[in-house]
């Protein structure tokens, strides 16, 4: 009677242990369990499931012969697979498809695999012709995102790790592949903490930092130590653009000297193509809550707004080749705002949408992209911040989280990167006062973002 009560309790303390595992290190709970129980499912199934979703074919005419000689049948054949191999969210299998199969069909299908294998979601993928990546999913992976623990690794030069995909891999802001965004988000919905995230990357590396923020600098102010411009009126940040514009003019003559200036050089269409010692460094420039430059209350604001779009649009088509990228962040944006909006929306070829208060800004990002993305962003749960659709001109889309990052750690990053300023006379005059005043100082290594949802 005593083994017998002392097997029990040892099997509830284990039960109430892989509970806990399973709650605070998913992760470690997925490699001990999940990955083992799941991976024998789909192994031992996998037959049955193709066929059960139609992703088989019929035997082929020597197997259907070899089967009538030994008086069987012969079986639909499904797609030859590789062994199920664990990743840090899930599984992944290559898949090679049959004669007669398209990926639409497996991707038509991934919601019945998905029951069938008893996963959170499977992402399946073309990788080349004839070939599909099916990548299983165990758990909530935007339930709790933790920022990668190796950054260099997710992203190089240019590139920052910026939000979780719910495929497991991390999405990659590259702005020399995706040089212009729009980042669109109601009050609460998580898009001032993806924009610290994304200020915080380029801090961390040799990059000209430029905000616009007619709120009077409420948001990228904390930020200041960091930024070698900042505008916080509208009339400041109509001056500010005539200083960007006379700074890719600059650069584009500077490209056009160094491709004749030596017959024997190779010619060059942009900054990257120029020698190291002489290619000017990236612009980076934020422009906060876009709304407020659209708006005007009177016939000269309406003068000023326009001549501030049309420079706006100007960078947003030429930037690319001089090192300029553009931000353009707000809670919404909309074909009432004027036409210009329209406008610059298609030079913004990187799209992330978080939850929106209406329909319109969700269509005016992501509608040209995918109607299904447009959906998708509008079902954005209010008690989920920090989720958001992320797409492209390419028409690929997916939902994403960002870790969490507080508002002091953004600032303090901030601050111990402010030696990091690149010179650029002509900016001098728009340099944060704070930031002049802590140049000097340097702060010890930049802070890293806590690992909490996104609850801001």
């Amino acid at each position: 009677m005593t083994d017998t009560v002392w097997t029990l309790v040892l099997g509830l303390v284990g039960l109430a242990a892989l509970l806990v595992l399973r709650r605070r290190l998913p992760v470690a709970f997925w490699w001990l369990v999940g990955y083992p129980l799941v991976g024998l499912r789909v192994l031992t199934t996998y037959r049955a499931t193709m066929e059960a979703c139609g992703l088989t074919v019929p035997a082929s005419a020597v197997r259907r012969a070899t089967a009538r000689l030994i008086g069987r049948q012969a079986a639909p054949v499904p797609p030859r697979r590789s062994l199920p191999l664990p990743t840090g969210s899930g599984l992944v299998m290559r898949l090679r498809m049959a004669a007669g199969q398209a990926p639409e069909d497996f991707i038509a299908s991934a919601d019945r695999l998905r029951h069938a294998w008893a996963a959170h979601a499977v992402h399946i993928r073309p990788t080349k012709p004839g070939r599909l990546e099916l990548r299983l999913i165990g758990w909530d992976v935007l339930a709790d995102v933790r920022p990668p623990r190796r950054w260099k690794q997710v992203g190089g030069p240019l590139s920052v790790p910026l939000a979780l995909r719910d495929d497991g891999q991390w999405h990659v802001r590259d702005f020399r592949a995706v040089p212009h965004e729009l980042i669109l988000g109601a009050t609460q919905s998580g898009k001032s903490v993806y924009l610290r995230n994304l200020l915080c990357g380029p801090a961390r590396q040799p990059v000209v930092l430029v905000g616009i923020d007619c709120k009077w600098g409420v948001e990228l102010a904390p930020f200041a130590p960091r930024l070698s411009a900042l505008a916080d009126t509208p009339d400041r940040a109509n001056d500010l653009l005539d200083v960007l514009l006379q700074e890719m003019e600059a650069r584009f003559r500077m490209i056009g000297l160094a491709s004749g200036a030596d017959p024997d050089a190779v010619p060059t269409s942009d900054v990257w193509g120029l020698p190291d010692k002489v290619r000017p460094v990236p612009v980076v420039v934020v422009v906060d809550e876009v709304a407020e430059l659209f708006l005007a209350a009177s016939r000269d604001d309406e003068k000023r707004r326009d001549a501030m779009v049309t420079k706006i649009i100007r960078i947003a088509q030429l930037g690319r080749a001089a090192g300029i990228y553009l931000e353009v962040c707000g809670q919404r944006f909309g074909s009432e705002l004027g036409k210009g909006a329209t406008m610059l929306r298609a030079q913004l070829t990187g799209r992330v949408c978080h939850r929106v208060n209406d329909e319109s800004s969700a269509n005016m990002a992501l509608a040209d992209i995918s109607p299904e993305a447009a959906l998708a962003a509008t079902s954005i749960p209010a008690e989920r911040p920090g989720v958001a659709i992320v797409g492209d001109s390419s028409g690929g889309w997916s939902r994403a989280r960002s870790p969490h990052l507080t508002l002091d750690d953004a600032a303090a990053v901030c601050r111990a990167t402010s030696a990091l300023v690149p010179e650029l006379p002509r900016l001098d005059s728009f340099r944060p006062l704070v930031a002049v005043e802590s140049a000097g100082a340097v702060s010890p290594a930049a802070a890293v973002p806590t690992a909490r949802p996104v609850i801001e």
